[in-house]
């Protein structure tokens, strides 16, 4: 990842966020725990932290015969994090200082996130080229490793970095959190599949997180596209969005309006939705809120942890990895609260709800999980998956729904008001209807943008070879010299600006089209 130096500098508050846990760390409560401690980035909310700071100082009592605490800073979510830590880095960088010193381990978010941070950095000054790494690898023996994880692949994804930058020690899947309450009121029946949420019965009643602000949605969104392809995936993600109340800029917004009924159903991360259901369920109205992996139609992701460059704790760090790979640290996520005799396991007070990575210690405490899930059975490998796909989802997004959401709304409600609109299927395209006109609205609003290139080139974002163009083109640069965005410009704000004018136009026409019925 090559920052150029005269690229758009982050806010210095961001630099000043990347210090603050040091900070803190050294005004701490002094007394012997203050002699270990660990300062943990982390997205992760607080029932996560009170049992894993709680667990950790237990074990690592028991284990060491001393104390030691978790020093938590949480600035926002996985991709904020991210941000934070590359501003850091890339101003350690430029002043001629080592990158990091300021945390020990960043703990949380998708396995995405973490192959961003692991990657190189380098700036430029003048004839001068400094790089440097957010991670570094931690010091455990490979054979530890292989014990502790077994064959080190869950579907398409490693359950750990094979070079060694970071360590999945939960495991996420990404499904449907629904209210049954409100789909009962609605008329609708409980959803099984991605593409119930494209039902036009649901407009107004979706919740949906902006991918250009959440790095897990993404991944959730980009299951749906692998799993059903492009054309399918952005079928359902576009009437999704159309459906949607609101655009969301965290991911637990989700579970949240859906519990309280503002909203019907939402794509969310499993364990916010259990979580959720199971708050709800010790309230008092056990079958208010429901949640499913779409079988077939999901990805499992490891959930990381890394240790920082130059972590000031290093050795605690690494001992804090150790525990969350433990039996102890594997329990927190499945097992019922209740108070704990010494060396029991499972949390005390939070039930976490989420899924454990280690298959020995699923195999072996299966019966004790609250959730009766195995998740490498409900893994699968992508046939011929489109590499390229990712890279597209928050500029389309952005450009189709969160830039332009009147527009997008404004052109649905006249498709699904036609009167020869199917309204008892989920799922409706140009090839269900026959009305001619319905039919062609149906096929300006799926249509997919044609992007300019070199010399005339036309690039098709709806083909794997008109992606792979567009990417290396405008989101890597490589057209930089054709004159195809404003010296000095971003390529990549210049192709949303493009995927912007395409949508405003379809839409529009959409509009027009039906106004002349």
């Amino acid at each position: 990842m090559k920052l150029k130096s005269n690229s758009l500098v982050f806010p210095m508050i961001l630099v000043v966020l990347a210090a603050l846990p040091v900070l803190l760390a050294r005004g701490g409560d002094g007394g012997a725990a203050a002699d270990r401690r660990a300062i943990i980035y982390t997205p992760h909310n607080e029932q996560i932290r009170s049992e894993f700071g709680r667990g950790f100082a237990v074990w690592h009592q028991r284990t060491f015969g001393e104390p030691a605490q978790v020093i938590w800073n949480t600035p926002g979510g996985t991709s904020e994090i991210r941000r934070i830590l590359e501003a850091n880095a890339e101003a350690a960088l430029r002043e001629g200082r080592s990158i990091g010193g300021n945390a020990d381990l960043v703990f949380g978010g998708g396995s995405y996130e973490y192959g961003q941070l692991k990657r190189e950095i380098a700036v430029d000054e003048g004839p001068t080229k400094r790089v440097g790494r957010i991670l570094e690898k931690a010091s455990f023996d490979p054979t530890w490793l292989a014990e502790t994880y077994g064959l080190n692949v869950i579907g398409d994804n490693t359950l750990y970095d094979p070079d060694g930058y970071w360590f999945g020690v939960a495991l996420s899947g990404f499904g449907i959190v629904y209210n049954r309450d409100e789909l009962l009121r609605l008329g609708l029946a409980e959803p099984r599949e991605w593409a119930d949420l494209a039902d036009a019965r649901l407009a107004g009643a979706v919740t949906l997180v902006n991918p250009a602000q959440s790095g897990s949605v993404t991944t959730a969104l980009e299951a749906i596209i692998q799993r059903l392809g492009w054309q399918r995936g952005w079928q359902i993600i576009l009437r999704m969005a159309a459906n949607s109340r609101s655009v969301a800029s965290s991911a637990p917004k989700v579970p949240l309006d859906v519990s309280s009924g503002d909203s019907a159903a939402g794509p969310c991360i499993d364990f916010y939705g259990r979580y959720q259901a199971q708050a709800i369920s010790d309230a008092g109205d056990p079958d208010r809120l429901g949640y499913i992996d779409p079988k077939g139609q999901t990805v499992i992701d490891p959930d990381p942890i890394a240790l920082l460059a130059n972590a000031p704790n290093r050795e605690t760090a690494e001992r804090f990895i150790r525990f969350a790979l433990s039996d102890e640290g594997q329990a927190l996520w499945q097992f019922r609260a209740k108070e704990r005799a010494v060396g029991e396991l499972g949390p005390v007070e939070f039930e976490l709800r989420r899924m454990p990575v280690r298959r020995s210690f699923i195999a072996t405490h299966r019966s004790e999980f609250i959730d009766d899930i195995d998740p490498f059975t409900l893994a699968s490998a992508v046939e011929n998956p489109d590499k390229n796909a990712r890279n597209f989802i928050a500029p389309l997004f952005s450009a189709m729904c969160a830039d332009r959401r009147d527009e997008l709304v404004a052109a649905w409600r006249a498709i699904r008001t036609h009167p020869s609109y199917p309204v008892d299927r989920a799922l409706v395209t140009a090839d269900d209807v026959t009305d001619p006109q319905l039919k062609s609205m149906l096929l300006e609003f799926d249509a997919m943008p044609i992007i300019e290139g070199p010399q005339g080139s036309t690039h098709d974002i709806a083909s794997r070879e008109g992606r792979a163009a567009v990417k290396d083109g405008f989101l890597k640069a490589k057209w930089k010299d054709a004159a195809l965005w404003p010296e000095g410009a971003s390529p990549t704000d210049e192709l949303r600006r493009r995927f912007g004018e395409f949508y405003t136009e379809q839409f529009e026409k959409i509009a027009a089209m039906r106004s002349t019925r």
